[in-house]
C-alpha cells in the first residue's frame, strides 16, 4: 500500500498511473505537482489527484514513491528540486521513452542519492495528452521496462515494479543501453516517420486536395504523429545516436525499394512486401497469444 503518492506531471502517463491505482486500492493519498495551474486543476477535478502541491518540498513531505512523468529533457531539473527534500524512504522513479540520458540527468542531480532512483518506462500510450486522456486501463495488459541501477537496493525496485504489476503491467528489465537500442528501432523511429510525413504533406502546395483524400490508411500510418512534440522532440534528441542508426538503415531500405521501383522490379517489391507481412503477422500472433518468451539477455516477471 502507498500512503503518498506523488505525480510529476499529471497527463495521460502520470494521470493513468494514479487511476489505475486507486482503482485496485493501492494509494491512499496522490499528490501532484506540475508547471500548468489548469491541467493541476483539472486532474483535481476529475479526481486524479487529491491534492496539488505549489512547492517540491510540499509535494515530497511523507512521500513513499514519486513517479515523473514530464518530458525526458525535464528530468535533471526536476531531480535537483526534489533533492533537497527527499526523505531516506521515498523512491522516485520515472516513465520516460529514454534511459541512458535519464540515468545520466539522475546521476548528476541526486548524486550520491542515485540509490533511491530507479529508472522505469511503461510501454503504452496514446495520441491524447494531459489529464483528460488518462485512463486507469492504460497499462492493463502492457509492459513496463525497468532498467534497475548496481546502487537500487532490491527491495526498491521490487516497490517500483509491484506498484506497476497493480496497473496491470508485465514487468520486463534490460540494461539503459539495450532499452535506448531496442526502443529506437520500434518506436522511436516510427514517431519520427509518421511526423516526418504529415510535415511533407501539409507543406505541399495541394495540402488541402491531399489532406481531403487521405483516408483510413493514412490515418492509421500517422496516429502517433499526434503526440506531444515537445515530448518526441526530447526523446529524439536523448537518443540521437541509436536514432540515427536506425534512421541510416531505413535509408538504406528505402533506397533499395526506390531501385527495384525505379527498374519496375516487381518480384523484389513483392519480396519484400511478403517479408513484411510474414513478420507483421508473427507479431500480431504473439500478441494475442501473450507476451512471447523473453532473450536471455532480458528478464522478465
Amino acid at each position: 500500500m502507498i500512503d503518498r503518492l506523488v505525480i510529476v506531471g499529471v497527463g495521460l502517463i502520470g494521470g493513468s498511473f494514479a487511476l489505475a491505482l486507486k482503482a485496485a486500492g493501492q494509494v491512499a493519498k496522490v499528490a501532484g505537482l506540475g508547471r500548468s495551474p489548469e491541467a493541476m486543476a483539472r486532474a483535481l477535478e476529475l479526481g486524479i489527484i487529491d491534492e496539488i502541491c505549489a512547492s517540491p518540498q510540499e509535494a515530497m513531505r511523507g512521500a513513499d514513491l514519486v513517479l515523473l512523468a514530464a518530458p525526458v529533457g525535464q528530468t535533471g531539473a526536476i531531480l535537483a528540486s526534489l533533492l533537497p527534500h527527499l526523505e531516506p524512504q521515498t523512491i522516485i522513479t520515472d516513465a520516460g521513452s529514454t534511459k541512458c540520458d535519464v540515468v545520466a540527468a539522475a546521476r548528476a542531480a541526486l548524486g550520491g542519492r542515485i540509490g533511491q532512483f530507479v529508472p522505469g518506462h511503461p510501454i503504452a500510450g496514446s495520441e491524447s495528452n494531459g489529464p483528460d486522456a488518462a485512463m486507469a486501463g492504460l497499462y492493463r495488459g502492457k509492459k513496463t521496462v525497468l532498467t534497475p541501477l548496481p546502487e537500487n537496493l532490491p527491495a526498491d525496485v521490487e516497490r517500483v515494479a509491484a506498484a506497476w504489476r497493480h496497473c496491470g503491467s508485465l514487468i520486463h528489465r534490460l540494461s539503459p543501453a539495450d532499452h535506448d537500442r531496442v526502443f529506437a528501432a520500434v518506436s522511436h523511429l516510427p514517431h519520427l516517420l509518421a511526423y516526418a510525413l504529415v510535415d511533407d504533406i501539409a507543406a505541399k502546395p495541394h495540402a488541402d486536395l491531399l489532406f481531403q483524400y487521405a483516408a483510413s490508411g493514412f490515418r492509421d500510418f500517422t496516429r502517433i504523429a499526434g503526440s506531444s512534440p515537445e515530448m518526441w522532440r526530447d526523446i529524439s534528441l536523448a537518443n540521437r545516436d541509436a536514432l540515427l542508426t536506425e534512421l541510416d538503415a531505413y535509408l538504406a531500405q528505402l533506397t533499395t525499394l526506390r531501385a527495384r521501383l525505379a527498374a519496375a522490379d516487381g518480384p523484389g517489391l513483392e519480396t519484400v512486401f511478403a517479408n513484411a507481412q510474414r513478420a507483421r503477422q508473427a507479431w500480431i500472433e504473439a500478441i494475442e497469444a501473450g507476451s512471447p518468451p523473453a532473450p536471455q539477455h532480458q528478464g522478465i516477471e
